[in-house]
Formats: structure tokens, C-alpha cells, sequence
């Protein structure tokens, strides 16, 4: 892939061919088994993810990293929360001049564990990555992503409009709701660590932007919006959902005057709006359909492990009462431990969604992949319930 000096600056980026080649390198994962979902399982759900192929960097990866920090916090053991520094300071080597993926970099995790060894240089190199960042365009307000968005040939072949198809051959510069995960907590979590109001300042602001551009009336977030076009795309997709959880309640425990600082009130507020509609969208089984909003576009249980993390950590930080999610959180839980292989694979999770303005595009994406945005959240929420006691 080609680089530039700013993240927008590569046009040429070839969505098709990359998506083609994510499906070749991804693991699949096998049968699902019982499962119980105890502190042996998480050390061994961790243990795997050290395996998968991570890059530097891609969509999805922060999840996964910051589920691997977890892991030492909870276990005092340093060999994860030491995989994800060493992951670091390697990108830290060559990080200037910064390239477009550098977008997705898991900078909240990085800043932990900057922060856990005490290292001056991984910190440097991520107040430099938001400097970088916070200088991209804004599009809606929101930080462009891609100068090009990562459009795709809708899977499931349906019928293509007019401008499907004039936004296929030339697409639009973007933003999608994956970097309400990436940009606002990493921003927030540099400032509180650094003591830079800047970074926190511009960190809530995003978070508030993205609530004002993509979340709709009913709670849920929308995947993505397109320069010059007055609507948004990929409605009710449910790990975006999960994406957009996790970033606002990151927001939320990482600001340095606390979860009720009157600051966070319209943040606090959308993440209420979206474990509502969530809460009342949740399937008999436990789990949640692809797309929310469609019982019928199958499974994907990535947003069931997404949705147990999100409701206790939203619980646990007073977003909402613990009532309001305990018996929503017990049947995702049943769901979750007849979900993994007897490899500690999650199962039903699929494969980048890349983006489509199709709307039946998201209920066709492959599933049964082993991948960092099924693992990842899996292992978050295992941790989840051990503190919470589930």
C-alpha cells in the first residue's frame, strides 16, 4: 500500500482486493461447544488471540489489544499488556511520517500500557499521532477517515442504483461510526495522561459530533456518511452498534473529571438512548440478528459479546441501572457460552464489513471468521463478568 504525509492523503486504496485478501488470511472457526465462561477461559481466549494477524494497523485490531490489557489488569500477569507495548513501540520506530491506517490505530490501549511501564517514548509518539490526526479535515465535524471510502460490491449481488453505482466508481471521502471507537477515547485518554486539555477538549467533541451525525431518533448509530451527501448508510448494523457503545462509555470512564462530569451529560445520554434500544432488540435466544432491526439477517454473535460488555461497563460506571440490563446481560451470557469452538473461537462473526450504501449488503457479509473484532470483544466480556460477579 502507498503511504503519504497525512492520513487522507492516499487515494489509491483498492477496498475490493483488500477485503478479497482479508477473507483468504483469516482463520475459520469450527463447531460451537459449551463453554464455561470463567477467569481459566479468558486466559485462555487471551493466550489465543496473541495468535491472530494482527497489522499495523486495521480495523478491528483495537478492540482485541485493549481486551489483551485487560487481561493484565485483571491478572497482575504483564506477558499481554507486554505483547500490545512491544506492538507499540515497534510501530513507534517508523510511525513518521504517519501513513493512512494509522487512523485506526488502537491508541487507547497504547496509551495504557504507555502509561503501565512508564514509557516516555510510546507516549511521545502517540501525542504526536493525535496531533497528526486532529489535523485531518472534518467532514459533518466528524474527522474524515478516508479521502475515499472503502466502498465494496454490495455482498449478496443485489440490484445496484444509479448512484450506487456512481458512488462504487468514484467514492466520496468518509466517516464511520468503527472511529467513534478510535478517535474520541484514544484523544480523551492522551489528555488525561498527559495533563492536555487539548486532547480531552477535542476527544469529547468528536464523541459529541458523532452522536449528532450518525445516531438516529430510535438510539441506534448508522455506519457511515459520504461527502456531499445528505444522509447516512448502514442502518442498524450490530457491531456498529457495539463500536459506538464501547467509544462513548470510553469517553465517559476516561475523562479526567469522571463519569458525571457535567461535560459527558449529552454523551452519557446517547450511550443511555443506545442500551435501550439495544436492550429491547435483543433476540429470544440471547443473541442479536446481523442487522438489528432485521430478525431475519442471521446471526452474529460479535455483537452479543459487544452488548455484554457494553451493558456492565455502562452499568458499572452509572450510566444506567444495573437492573435495567442484569436480565438482558443473563441471556446473552447463555448465548455467548454455547457460541465458541473448542479452540476458544468465537463463532458466527463476519468478516470487514468494508462499507456498502446497499442496505441488504450488511446481512450478507461472510461469516464464521476468527478475527480481533470477534475475539476481542469476546475476552472483554468474560472480564466483565468476573468483576461484576455474573
Amino acid at each position: 500500500m502507498s503511504s503519504g504525509t497525512v492520513a487522507w492523503g492516499v487515494t489509491a486504496y483498492e477496498a475490493e482486493s483488500d477485503a478479497e485478501a482479508w477473507l483468504r488470511r483469516s482463520p475459520r472457526s469450527g463447531a460451537p461447544v459449551a463453554t464455561s465462561l470463567d477467569e481459566a477461559f479468558a486466559r485462555r481466549l487471551a493466550d489465543q488471540i496473541l495468535t491472530l494477524p494482527f497489522a499495523t494497523w486495521n480495523f478491528g485490531d483495537s478492540v482485541a489489544f485493549e481486551a489483551l490489557v485487560a487481561s493484565t489488569e485483571h491478572t497482575g500477569e504483564e506477558r499481554w499488556a507486554a505483547f500490545v507495548r512491544g506492538w507499540g513501540r515497534a510501530w513507534a520506530t517508523r510511525s513518521q511520517p504517519f501513513v493512512r491506517l494509522d487512523a485506526t490505530a488502537p491508541g487507547h490501549a497504547l496509551v495504557s500500557v504507555a502509561e503501565r511501564f512508564g514509557d516516555a517514548i510510546l507516549l511521545d509518539a502517540l501525542t504526536a499521532l493525535a496531533d497528526y490526526l486532529m489535523a485531518r479535515p472534518l467532514l459533518d465535524g466528524v474527522y474524515e477517515l478516508w479521502e475515499s471510502a472503502p466502498l465494496i460490491s454490495p455482498y449478496g449481488d443485489p440490484p445496484l442504483s444509479e448512484d450506487d453505482r456512481r458512488f462504487l466508481a468514484t467514492p466520496p471521502a468518509c466517516i464511520c461510526v468503527d472511529s467513534l471507537h478510535f478517535d474520541p477515547p484514544f484523544l480523551v485518554a492522551l489528555g488525561r495522561a498527559t495533563g492536555s486539555s487539548q486532547y480531552v477538549d477535542a476527544g469529547l467533541a468528536q464523541a459529541e459530533r458523532f452522536v449528532e451525525v450518525l445516531q438516529r431518533p430510535d438510539g441506534l448509530f448508522d455506519h457511515f456518511r459520504l461527502r456531499g451527501v445528505d444522509r447516512s448508510f448502514g442502518p442498524g448494523w450490530g457491531r456498529g452498534q457495539g463500536w459506538a457503545l464501547l467509544g462513548l462509555l470510553d469517553v465517559i470512564a476516561e475523562h479526567p473529571d469522571g463519569p458525571d462530569a457535567p461535560a459527558l451529560a449529552s454523551v452519557r445520554a446517547s450511550a443511555v438512548a443506545l442500551v435501550s434500544a439495544m436492550r429491547d432488540l435483543q433476540r429470544p435466544d440471547g443473541h442479536w440478528p446481523v442487522v438489528v432491526t432485521d430478525p431475519q439477517s442471521g446471526d452474529e454473535f460479535s455483537t452479543t459479546a459487544f452488548m455484554i460488555t457494553g451493558f456492565l461497563r455502562a452499568a458499572r460506571l452509572g450510566v444506567v441501572a444495573a437492573a435495567e440490563v442484569i436480565d438482558p446481560v443473563r441471556r446473552a451470557v447463555a448465548a455467548l457460552s454455547e457460541a465458541f469452538d473448542d479452540t476458544a473461537a468465537l463463532t458466527s462473526v463476519s468478516a470487514a464489513v468494508y462499507a456498502s450504501t446497499v442496505a441488504s449488503h450488511y446481512a450478507h457479509v461472510p461469516r464464521g471468521y476468527v478475527v480481533p473484532w470477534g475475539q476481542g470483544p469476546a475476552l472483554l466480556a468474560v472480564w466483565e463478568l468476573q468483576e461484576a460477579g455474573v
